[in-house]
C-alpha cells in the first residue's frame, strides 16, 4: 500500500508545481486586427493633407465637423473615442513615432498575407509567404497550437472580412472555424440573430468581391462568443485599408470610427460577462502601415518603406496601465503569439519565434 501512495504523490507532484507556475489571471485571448490602419491616424488623428481634398472626400469641408480639429490629441479622440477614453486609459498603446516608440514588421512583404502570417506565428517568411493568394499557410499559426491543446480545443474561433482568412489560418489541417469573406454562420441551432445576419449579407454585398463590410463580421462574431464562449479569439476586420486602396479618405475615416465603436462593444462585453471580466486580455494591432504622402497612401509594400510601421494596444489584467508609451522598445508584430502564451502561463512551440513584449506582461 505504502508503494502505491508513494507513487501516487510522485505522480501528482510534478502536475501540480506546472500549475502552480501559472501566474497571470488572464484565461482568454482577444486578438483584434484593423488592416492598414496607418499609426498617423491612430495618435493624431484626420491628416491635415487629406481630411479636406477634393480628391480624396466626396464632398468638401464634409468632415471637417466630425473629425477636425488643430489639436491632434483632440482630433484622435473624435476619430477614436473609446480608444482614447478607455484602452489608452486603462491599457497601454505603443508606435507613436512622434514620440520616438516604434513598433515594425520583420516581413519585408508589407501587405496582408505575410503581415498576418507574422502576427499570428511569431516570425516573417519572406521565403514563402509572397504574395495575398490563397494558399494553405505552411506555417502553424498561435491560434493552431492551442487547438491542439486539451484545455483549447473547440475553444478557438476566427473571423475576418477578408475572404483569404481561411487560408492564413489553413483552417484544413487546423480544424479551427473560420468565418470570413462571405461565410454564413451554419449550424442547427442559429439564432434568431444570425439568421438576419445571413439574410442582410446576401443582400448587402458592399464594393468589394473579396473583403465583405465590417459590421458583418463584427456580428458574426458577437454572436458566436454568446454563444460558444471561447477562450481564444481572433477578429479581424478590413474596411479601412480597401477604403484607402480606393482613395477615399471619407470612408476610411468613418470605417476607423466604427472600429472604434467595435472595440468599445467587445470590451464592454467582456466586462459585464462572467468568464471573461477581469480574466480577458485584449490585443490590437494592424498588418501593415501604408504612405504617408497624397501619392503613396492609398498603397503598401515594399516600394513603400514606411509601410513597415505599425501599431500594438493591449488592455487586460495581467498588462500594466502605461497609457501612450513613450519609450523606445523596438517592438515587432511577430511578438505577439509569445506575448499571448505568456499571458496564458504557456511556453510558446516555436523556440525561432519573437519574445514577448514584456510591457504587456505583469
Amino acid at each position: 500500500m505504502k508503494k502505491v501512495v508513494l507513487y501516487l504523490i510522485g505522480f501528482a507532484l510534478p502536475i501540480c508545481m506546472a500549475h502552480a507556475q501559472k501566474t497571470t489571471k488572464t484565461e482568454n485571448v482577444f486578438l483584434i486586427t484593423v488592416d492598414g490602419l496607418r499609426w498617423q491616424e491612430l495618435f493624431r488623428g484626420a491628416d491635415s493633407l487629406f481630411v479636406d481634398d477634393t480628391g480624396m472626400v466626396e464632398k468638401q469641408g464634409e468632415l471637417l465637423e466630425e473629425y477636425w480639429h488643430t489639436d491632434p490629441s483632440r482630433r484622435r479622440e473624435l476619430l477614436m473615442p473609446f480608444t482614447w477614453s478607455t484602452l489608452a486609459k486603462a491599457g497601454q498603446l505603443h508606435g507613436n513615432r512622434y514620440l520616438g516608440n516604434r513598433v515594425d514588421l520583420r516581413n519585408n512583404m508589407l501587405f496582408s498575407y505575410p503581415g498576418y502570417n507574422e502576427i499570428l506565428t511569431g516570425r516573417a517568411d519572406d521565403a514563402r509567404i509572397t504574395s495575398n493568394d490563397k494558399n494553405n499557410n505552411p506555417n502553424i499559426t498561435l491560434l493552431e497550437h492551442l487547438q491542439q491543446m486539451p484545455a483549447y480545443r473547440g475553444k478557438v474561433l476566427a473571423f475576418g472580412s477578408w475572404d483569404v482568412f481561411p487560408y492564413i489560418i489553413n483552417t484544413e489541417r487546423s480544424g479551427i472555424p473560420v468565418n470570413a469573406g462571405f461565410s454564413t454562420a451554419t449550424g442547427p441551432n442559429l439564432s434568431d440573430t444570425e439568421r438576419l445576419i445571413n439574410r442582410l449579407q446576401a443582400e448587402i454585398r458592399g464594393p468589394w468581391a473579396g473583403v465583405r463590410l465590417d459590421p458583418f463580421t463584427h456580428h458574426y462574431a458577437m454572436e458566436a462568443i454568446k454563444k460558444q464562449r471561447p477562450k481564444v479569439v481572433l477578429i479581424a476586420y478590413g474596411e479601412p485599408d480597401d477604403w484607402a486602396h480606393d482613395n477615399r479618405y471619407d470612408e476610411y475615416l468613418h470605417s476607423i470610427r466604427q472600429f472604434d465603436a467595435y472595440l468599445k462593444d467587445l470590451w464592454e462585453y467582456i466586462q459585464t460577462t462572467p468568464g471573461y471580466t477581469d480574466k480577458t486580455t485584449l490585443i490590437v494591432t494592424t498588418d501593415h502601415g501604408r504612405g504617408v504622402e497624397k501619392s503613396t497612401w492609398t498603397g503598401h509594400g515594399s516600394g513603400i518603406p514606411r509601410s513597415r510601421e505599425i501599431w500594438i494596444a493591449a488592455i487586460g489584467p495581467d498588462s500594466p496601465s502605461l497609457g501612450e508609451v513613450k519609450t523606445d522598445a523596438g517592438l515587432y508584430a511577430a511578438m505577439i503569439p509569445n506575448t499571448i502564451f505568456q499571458l496564458l502561463g504557456l511556453s510558446y512551440p516555436d523556440e525561432k519565434a519573437d519574445p514577448a513584449i514584456e510591457a504587456v506582461l505583469p
